[in-house]
């Protein structure tokens, strides 16, 4: 006996499969609390993407796929869409007036990278074992306590018990810059002072680092003429972002849709 789990999904007459919801939920966050929420979210997905599809083929878009990545090509149906986008949306290159406007905001915004000097002390363990992460948790947390009586003896303790090779440094990495580390290891560093001791053992997929910052270079704001080109970009892709919305928003009104709730569905404008 089939059960179906959801309602037939028609646009435009043209019915979706539930096979295909089915396969789609599994680009979206699903559990059991948000189960409906990520199964709508499929559904409208799927109804963009064949709304679009249809558009393509209304107005005799043929494409050929193009690489994406390395090894990598679009579908038939990718091809088809990204035509019909190019198409049907058509962007105006902001005005050196408009992007100095924006830039003029907040100049702060547009700075070079900051530089870190780091040092740590590693409590390895494997995070996804219990039993090794709280072993490691306590090593770590009995460093910060000598640390916190003595902060001198920070390079001594990572010479005779870090578990990184940072250990004949005396536990110091070097300099390092945003995108150098993982992402726990540098959200820690960047709420910390020059020459702070992080107050928690920071845990990442190596095990527990006992962290300092030795030393912090901030970056520098940046001229006009050294972003113009970012902004602009950032405007563009802005203005894309809105004229998909809307183009997406009018094929939606016209359509015959059944077996979902399309109020948020708008919003995505660029199916997967």
């Amino acid at each position: 006996m089939n059960i179906q789990m959801f309602p037939d999904l028609v646009i435009n007459g043209e019915t979706i499969p539930q096979t295909a919801v089915a396969a789609e939920l599994q680009n979206h966050t699903a559990s059991k609390d948000n189960f409906a929420d990520a199964l709508r979210n499929a559904a409208n997905a799927l109804v963009i993407r064949t709304l679009l599809l249809q558009e393509a083929r209304r107005n005799g878009i043929e494409a050929e796929p193009q690489e994406v990545s390395p090894n990598r090509f679009e579908t038939g149906e990718e091809a088809m869409i990204r035509a019909l986008l190019e198409a049907e949306i058509e962007i105006t290159r902001p005005s050196e007036e408009e992007i100095r406007t924006e830039w003029q905001k907040d100049p702060e915004r547009f700075r070079t990278m900051p530089l870190w000097e780091v040092s740590h002390i590693l409590c390895k363990c494997d995070p996804n074992d219990a039993v090794e992460r709280e072993l490691a948790l306590r090593r770590a947390n009995d460093i910060l306590s000598d640390l916190r009586k003595d902060g001198n003896t920070f390079e001594k303790i990572a010479r005779t018990q870090s578990d990184c090779g940072s250990r004949s440094a005396g536990g110091s990495l070097g300099q390092l810059r945003p995108g150098d580390t993982v992402p726990e290891f540098e959200a820690s560093l960047r709420q910390l002072s020059e020459g702070e001791v992080a107050s928690e053992p920071v845990l990442s997929r190596y095990g527990y680092h006992v962290l300092r910052l030795d030393a912090l270079a901030e970056g520098q704001p940046l001229p006009f003429e050294a972003v113009k080109p970012k902004i602009s970009e950032a405007m563009e892709k802005a203005q894309w972002a809105r004229k998909a919305k809307l183009f997406v928003d009018g094929l939606i009104a016209s359509a015959s849709i059944t077996g979902t709730d399309l109020g948020q569905a708008a919003n995505n404008t660029k199916p997967n």
